[in-house]
């Protein structure tokens, strides 16, 4: 499905595009409701919203630097059980990839959904956005941002970066979406692209009247040499990375300042058991055994099991982690801990060819049996 459009932008407000195309989206009789970021009138602070009034969208900011949660979390918690109305959900593109495995892990359905993304400008961290809300004005300066953010030579606002993620994302235009938002190939001060992907988004877009439009000839190249930084940075991080942690103890001094507050796990959309193993009684050590360690050794680092709560997390969840960076967000000590989780992924879905959140009609690996899989590893010739 292919049919492509375009809405136009006014004043060079991309962002004011995109909240008046959502709002025609949500006056169709189809959509009962749309899942898009929501500026708050506090502290320019910008969160997920469900809005069900049209006018309502025009204090949304679906592609604000902002990002404080994978949103995927959220549309598991809308579709876990049959609602029978359909709602639209603005999301990143990997949120979307998060959106694809937790529906294959049974903890979100994608019925009744339509997902709309756009070519992705990235995000500041918690930190560094809360310092561009207190230092800019950022209802006039998100559109600067998203201009500078899809160029990629130069940090989008001043001296502020984009999160790591972002920068080393090589899905910044989405993929799985119903409907794109294509900011990349045409001029995005002046048009955007919508261009349906599935049946469904066709169907969607089929209502709205939009105007015809032809998929900019540049288009393709263009996002080849933007995704082509974005995967050159990635390797260089990966490389790095693998040097800082080669070694036990390398890896323990780069997890050193860990205090085991657990956020990263609350903030990974792809965490998702209900009852994680560290909460329980088999790491609620006795003090006893405290004393014990510390008079066999002289000495023990508190809290104890810091590595092996990092390294049992990646033994779960690299074959489903899809990099959107959240867990480093949630780090109150700033421990890197997106390059270490991207680069141990990337290394455990290259080996089972696998890609978290590439199609939803691929089992995870270790969820089916092969019968002729990996026979040098178990030494059968």
């Amino acid at each position: 499905m292919s049919k492509t459009q375009k809405i136009d932008v006014k004043d060079k407000d991309m962002q004011g595009a995109i909240t008046r195309f959502l709002k025609t989206v949500l006056e169709t009789e189809e959509i009962r409701a749309v899942l898009a970021p929501l500026r708050l009138p506090m502290k320019n602070t910008v969160m997920p919203a469900l809005f069900s009034d049209p006018e309502k969208l025009a204090e949304a900011a679906p592609l604000s630097p902002s990002f404080p949660l994978n949103a995927a979390k959220l549309v598991a918690r809308l579709t876990r059980k049959p609602s029978g109305q359909k709602v639209a959900v603005m999301l990143r593109p990997c949120e979307i990839r998060a959106l694809v495995e937790l529906v294959k892990l049974k903890q979100a359905h994608w019925e009744n959904l339509v997902v709309i993304s756009a070519d992705c400008p990235g995000a500041f961290s918690n930190r560094d956005y809360f310092r561009y809300a207190a230092e800019q004005e950022p209802e006039s300066t998100d559109n600067r941002f998203i201009l500078n953010g899809l160029a990629g030579t130069r940090p989008p606002i001043e001296d502020i970066p984009l999160m790591t993620a972002c920068r080393a994302c090589e899905h910044p235009v989405p993929e799985g979406a119903d409907i794109l938002i294509g900011m990349i190939g045409p001029d995005p001060e002046k048009e955007l692209m919508i261009q349906a992907r599935t049946e469904a988004g066709e169907a969607l877009l089929e209502k709205l009247n939009l105007t015809d439009y032809i998929e900019p000839a540049g288009r393709q190249a263009a996002v080849e040499e933007w995704t082509g930084r974005k995967i050159a940075f990635r390797d260089e991080l990966f490389q790095e990375t693998r040097n800082r942690t080669e070694t036990l103890d390398k890896l323990t001094t780069y997890l050193a300042d860990c205090i085991n507050c657990y956020n990263c796990r609350v903030a990974c959309p792809v965490c998702y058991c209900k009852e994680c193993v560290f909460v329980t009684d088999v790491f609620n050590h006795e003090p006893a055994q405290y004393l014990k360690w510390a008079g066999r050794k002289g000495v023990i680092k508190m809290p104890t099991d810091t590595v092996f709560y990092h390294m049992t997390r990646m033994a779960h969840m690299s074959l489903a982690c899809v990099g959107c960076g959240q867990c480093a967000n949630a780090c109150p000590n700033d421990v890197p801990l997106l390059e270490l989780f991207r680069t141990v992924a990337h290394q455990t879905q290259a080996a089972f060819q696998y890609q978290a959140g590439r199609s939803l009609d691929e089992n995870p690996p270790l969820s089916v049996f092969k019968e002729n899989e990996y026979q040098e590893v178990v030494g059968i010739k």
